[in-house]
């Protein structure tokens, strides 16, 4: 069910131990309530599988979503 209302892009980070995953997702600004943007539901649920497969450590199915930054250990 699409939600009604201007469709903006925005830049979403998400973070696991190993990696971050920069990726462009849709948000929308509801005609009922436009104080703030909202995500609907498909964006909700792509959100939760990057963070599933950042956590498994599945880069070649991240690269295909967004930039994927690695952790680096220091000293």
């Amino acid at each position: 069910m699409r939600i009604p209302g201007e469709r903006i892009k925005r830049t979403r980070l998400i973070q696991s131990e190993k990696y971050v995953i920069a990726v462009e997702v849709e948000m929308v600004i509801p005609i009922d309530d436009p104080s703030e943007p909202c995500y609907e539901p498909e964006t909700v649920q792509l959100l939760r599988e990057i963070k599933e497969h950042a956590e498994e450590g599945d880069v070649a199915w991240l690269t295909k979503q967004g930039k994927v930054y690695a952790a680096m250990e220091v000293g």
